[in-house]
């Protein structure tokens, strides 16, 4: 994998945590998220920035290796729709962080997770299509947007 590459993926994706932290913390800040219902299935506060900044960091590298790969074997428009599906996603990301928390929108922010989730399972079959093995690294970030999804619509549910 080329530095160039992982530093553009890694960039993104750092922004992306970035730009959903900038929701994520006033919302947490004034104790809106602690008011909410919440299932028995959430887990607890301290996993969050635990488990985001471990997919984040797997994305970045699993997109990398899949974009150099694909540009290494010629197909260059392939490599460039996996990078556009890739900042489709990470904006998709971005966006829930912003729905949910900032704009509280519960609703819409459950079916934008549900996209994620479809995304994120896209991107990830592509990256095992074109690296094999290695790329199935990458399948705890659609397994966590799923579970979000979950999260996320049964929050919506019991607050309503």
């Amino acid at each position: 994998m080329r530095a160039l590459t992982l530093a553009k993926t890694a960039g993104a994706s750092a922004a992306t945590a970035v730009i959903g932290g900038l929701a994520t913390g006033p919302a947490v800040q004034s104790h809106w998220y602690e008011t909410l219902r919440k299932p028995s299935f959430q887990p607890p506060r301290q996993a969050f920035p635990i488990v985001w900044p471990l997919l984040y960091a797997d994305v970045a590298v699993v997109s990398a290796a899949t974009i150099d790969e694909l540009n290494d074997r010629g197909q260059v428009q392939d490599a460039r729709k996996f990078a556009g599906l890739l900042a489709l996603n990470l904006v998709l990301n971005g966006s829930w962080s912003w729905l949910f928390f900032n704009r509280r929108q519960l609703g819409p922010s459950a079916v934008l997770a549900g996209a994620l989730a479809v995304s994120s399972a896209d991107l990830t079959r592509r990256a095992v299509h074109v690296n094999g093995t290695s790329a199935r690294a990458l399948w705890p970030y659609p397994l966590w947007c799923t579970f979000a999804t979950a999260l996320s619509s049964r929050i919506w549910w019991l607050n309503r």
